[in-house]
């Protein structure tokens, strides 16, 4: 009989921990290993990823906030300056952008106040120009809005800039080149993921002819576009955020194979097929599609796909760059060490020599309150930065 070894007790700290580990809720233990991940040196990104893409996601905004900027290698310490006035200046977008931007009112949160919303708006604007002027290789296209305003609501202004910019060069880049013909070759991987899983269902919408363009939306928004319940939608990009720059259309794959009943017993004819399509069920079973389409992805990759002659002799940005990409996010420091150099590199200022005492009164408390004024931005910015980290573990102890 094979003799097994008996496990050392543990310290009696590290003990208490691991026994503690143990009997957490699932939930508790997703906050406690992100947390930990975030605090590893070097980033423990792999782990994030996981998070990001396993059942519930990211779980909070506050979450998000951290765990975002780092799968995209964004240094929160070192995000772009706001945008300047004259950024919409002469910009050939304009007009365009403006047009989009007024029509997505729905994209905000209910009873959100005029005034606030107006306010996100013109930064929604002053956003996508600002990345646009600092990426002349970039074209932008109608949809890129719904995925800003999304960063938007849950970031801030400047790391949505941060995030954006990353996002456009890398997994959008693709769809923001002059012409849509990237974009095409990319919807073309549908049919082909498709005719592996399920032939009869590829072949009725081979013979409705209702081609690829209803999960253009879907593709280009990031379902943003499609999706009513922001919630949803959040979910979603905490998935592709960790995933290959492909897996939206793999989520389409999984959302046409769900569906596949309704479409089988659907006319098979173009104008049908595409309705039924077109209309997403926003009652989804999300987590279970996510899973679906990892799964997927894992048995019919992206390198199987293109031996089809419909995706051959075409060279796609976001695949060509991703393993580069995910390298680069491999050694990130963690907060707190960012923290400490950002402060080294700007080290508080000398106290200020006593002034004279006939010094003007007024002009005394006019420098105070704007060091004041000053002081308490930078503060809220600090604050913002870290401060859910006393909060986060406290949700788990």
């Amino acid at each position: 009989m094979r003799k097994t070894r008996k496990r050392l007790p543990a310290s009696g700290s590290q003990a208490s921990v691991r026994r503690h580990e143990e009997h957490l809720p699932w939930k508790k233990q997703k906050l406690l290993d992100i947390h930990q991940a975030l605090n590893c040196d070097p980033v423990d990104i792999e782990t994030l990823r996981r998070a990001a893409a396993s059942e519930g996601g990211l779980l909070t905004d506050d979450i998000r906030r951290k765990v975002w900027p780092k799968l995209l290698s964004v240094n929160v310490y070192s995000l772009p300056a706001k945008p300047s006035k004259d950024v919409r200046e002469d910009h050939k977008d304009y007009r365009q952008v403006v047009l989009d931007v007024r029509r997505s009112m729905r994209r905000f949160p209910k009873g959100m106040r005029v005034d606030e919303r107006e306010v996100l708006q013109e930064q929604l604007i002053d956003i996508i120009l600002d990345v646009l002027r600092r990426n002349p290789q970039l074209h932008y296209y109608q949809g890129y809005h719904d995925l800003v305003v999304t960063f938007l609501l849950v970031v801030g202004e400047r790391m949505t800039i941060a995030i954006m910019e990353k996002l456009s060069n890398h997994h959008l880049r693709d769809f923001m080149d002059p012409t849509m013909d990237n974009t095409k070759h990319i919807l073309n991987y549908l049919m082909p993921i498709l005719e592996r899983v399920d032939r009869e269902l590829h072949d009725f919408m081979i013979r409705s002819e209702v081609g690829t363009i209803f999960a253009l939306s879907w593709l280009i928004t990031w379902y943003g576009y499609v999706l009513s319940d922001f919630r949803h939608v959040l979910r979603l990009y905490d998935f592709f955020l960790a995933s290959h720059p492909l897996m939206a259309i793999y989520f389409a794959a999984v959302i046409v194979l769900y569906r596949q009943k309704e479409v089988k017993s659907s006319e098979c004819d173009m104008a049908s097929v595409h309705h039924l399509l077109s209309q997403m069920p926003q009652d989804l079973p999300y987590e279970d599609l996510i899973g679906r389409a990892q799964k997927l992805f894992i048995s019919c990759p992206p390198s199987l796909m293109t031996q089809s002659a419909a995706l051959q002799s075409c060279n796609i940005i976001a695949i060509s760059t991703f393993t580069d990409f995910q390298t680069s996010t491999l050694m990130q420091r963690p907060d707190s060490v960012l923290r400490q150099q950002k402060r080294h590199e700007n080290p508080p200022a000398l106290p200020m020599s006593p002034q004279p005492a006939n010094t003007n009164q007024l002009i005394k408390m006019a420098v105070w309150g704007l060091s004041a004024t000053l002081g308490a931005a930078a503060l809220a910015v600090a604050q913002t930065a870290m401060d859910w980290a006393p909060e986060f573990l406290s949700q788990i102890f």
